[in-house]
This record gives structure tokens, C-alpha cells and sequence, in this order.
């Protein structure tokens, strides 16, 4: 079993990732009937919470068929932090993550996400912070540095862990490299290994598949691993990797039917967190994702980000449930 404070885990967790624009109570609800075991929200301001800006505050949303659910922060200012971190305590999460891992320009060129990775003593003092905030476990994800030259993350972590994280996640790559080439697993390891390290470390980078999954589980002794991008119009990934964990087979890929089932549930929880008009608009991005392979699927998918009607949007899937196939 995994430990977060006083959050028990499965053995080898599978973590969804926190995307923004993405990991909304919606898309957390089919994750986790699929087998995500600990889950965060999208990235919330700590300055849009301490404005109580109507966005940010929407996103402190969690759910108890959720939990374990973390509430994941970032910002530039320590003091915004702090407040933000007791803010969030109210929503009643299991967990507050902070980022320092959001490479985006317009979060890190403001001294947020990422780019506390250049200043290593002041990530320490804003981590300290949001621990002494809260009565809940603080957790971190961040990348291996700011650039190949300063990939500093074992000290990252032997601090944070010195100022009381419970768990610390590590993409694999740099905060320049973006999104860009192969996530290197070599230094998450290396911070696994390291004797004076006792919290949970969870890996995460271009895990994919469920054979690349117990891969990395071996080669590189994480104690758990985080999905993002895989698990977008799949979130068939977690199950498929805990089958292959036990049985050592790969389960078949989702039948149409089922993925049309599961994008009327995602369709259904966002209508009912975002309301009609917000829910159908924001679910036509999903739509591309949910039936990707299948033949001829362009004419529905034009009729589903046209149409305003919930009833509408039900009765194309059910045509495209019986309708289509998958391409060759």
C-alpha cells in the first residue's frame, strides 16, 4: 500500500494527471469509474481564489465519489499561496498539490509553475507555507529542472520532503523541453533511490500503454504513476494497465458501444456541473478523442459541435453506437 498522510493507496497507484482545461469533475468521473486511483483538479490561481474570481472558485469543486480528490495550486506569491491553501482546506479535498511543473508561458514567465524551479529557496519558503495552512497532506509535482544544465530535482525533493510534503510527483522532462522528446525516467529513479528519500515517488511522462507502464514500474522502482495525455478520450488506460498488472494480458480495446456509453456519461456530468449551454459547448472538444480510428465518424462529429440540444447530442451517439466501425 501507498501512504499520503493518512490517505492509504493501492499497491502501485495510477494517478490522473491535473490538465488544464481538461481534469474537470466531468472527465474525473469517467477516469474514475475506469480505475484512477487518486485524482486532482485542474491547476487553480491562487490569486484568481484569493479574488474570488467565479472560474477559479468553480474549480474548487470535488466530489465524494471522487475521493481520494487533491485541489492542485500554483502561484507566484508566497502569501497568496498560504490563503489560497486555507481556501482550498474549506472545499474538503484529501489532499492540496502544489505546481511547480506548468511549462506554459503565461504561468511561468509570471515566476509560477515551472519557473520556481529557478529559484529553489523560495519554492522551499512557499512549500513551508502551504504546509503550516493546512491540516491536510501537501503533495508536489514539479519536472527535473529548468533546463538540462540545472536538473536539480534530487535536491527538490530531499527539501520539500525536509519541510513536510507527503508525496512528490517528477515529469520527466526539463521545463524548456516543454512537452517535446522522451521523458527521461533516469533522474525520477535516482531520486527514488536516494536513502534519505521516504515519501511516495510517483513518475509520470509518455506512459501510454499498459506494457510501458510495467516497464518503467520495473526499471525504475517509482511507487506509482501518473497519466495524462493517454488517459484524454481513453480513460480506458487505468483499467487496462491494472489488468495487465495482474494477468499479464492485454485487455481488447473499448467496443463502440462502450465508448459511446462512457462519452453519455461524460457528456451527462458535464451538462449537470456546467450547466446546458456551458456543458454542451465544452464537451465538443472531447468528442474527436472519444471515437478516434473509427471510419466516417467526420459527418457525426460535425453534427455534434453544431448542435445545441442535449436530446440531440444523445441520439447522435446512439447513431454512431450503431453506425460505425473501426478503420483499418
Amino acid at each position: 500500500m501507498a501512504q499520503i498522510g493518512n490517505i492509504t493507496l493501492p499497491d502501485f497507484p495510477l494517478l490522473l494527471a491535473p490538465m488544464e482545461d481538461v481534469s474537470d469533475p466531468p472527465f474525473r468521473a469517467v477516469c474514475k469509474a475506469n480505475g484512477a486511483d487518486l485524482m486532482y483538479t485542474e491547476f487553480i490561481s491562487s490569486e484568481g481564489l484569493i479574488r474570488d474570481a467565479a472560474k477559479s472558485r468553480q474549480k474548487l469543486d470535488v466530489f465524494d465519489y471522487e475521493r481520494p480528490i487533491g485541489i492542485q495550486l500554483f502561484g507566484s506569491d508566497v502569501e497568496s499561496m498560504r490563503e489560497s491553501a486555507e481556501i482550498s482546506t474549506l472545499a474538503g479535498p484529501d489532499l492540496i498539490d502544489i505546481n511547480y511543473g506548468c511549462p506554459v508561458k503565461n504561468v511561468a514567465c509570471k515566476g509560477a509553475g515551472a519557473a520556481l524551479l529557478r529559484d529553489i529557496p523560495k519554492m522551499v519558503e512557499m512549500t513551508s507555507a502551504v504546509v503550516k495552512a493546512t491540516h491536510l497532506p501537501v503533495t508536489v509535482k514539479t519536472r527535473l529542472g529548468w533546463d538540462d544544465a540545472t536538473k536539480n530535482i534530487t535536491e527538490v525533493a530531499e527539501r520539500l520532503q525536509d519541510i513536510g510534503i507527503q508525496a512528490l510527483t517528477i515529469h520527466g522532462r526539463t521545463r524548456v523541453q516543454m512537452y517535446k522528446g522522451d521523458a527521461d525516467w533516469t533522474l525520477i529513479a535516482k531520486v527514488k533511490e536516494n536513502p534519505r528519500i521516504k515519501i511516495p515517488i510517483f513518475g509520470n511522462g509518455d506512459i501510454e500503454t499498459p506494457q510501458k507502464a510495467l516497464e518503467y514500474r520495473q526499471r525504475y522502482g517509482v511507487d506509482g504513476i501518473m497519466i495524462g495525455r493517454a488517459s484524454i478520450g481513453y480513460p480506458w488506460i487505468f483499467r487496462e494497465i491494472k489488468h495487465y498488472f495482474e494477468t499479464g494480458e492485454i485487455l481488447p480495446p473499448p467496443t463502440l458501444q462502450e465508448r459511446m456509453e462512457v462519452c453519455k456519461m461524460h457528456f451527462t456530468k458535464s451538462l449537470e456541473w456546467k450547466g446546458e449551454r456551458l456543458g454542451i459547448f465544452e464537451m465538443r472538444r472531447h468528442y474527436t478523442n472519444y471515437f478516434r480510428g473509427l471510419a466516417n465518424f467526420k459527418p457525426y462529429r460535425m453534427r455534434l459541435v453544431q448542435t445545441e440540444s442535449p436530446e440531440e447530442v444523445y441520439n447522435i451517439l446512439d447513431e454512431v453506437a450503431g453506425s460505425l466501425v473501426y478503420a483499418d
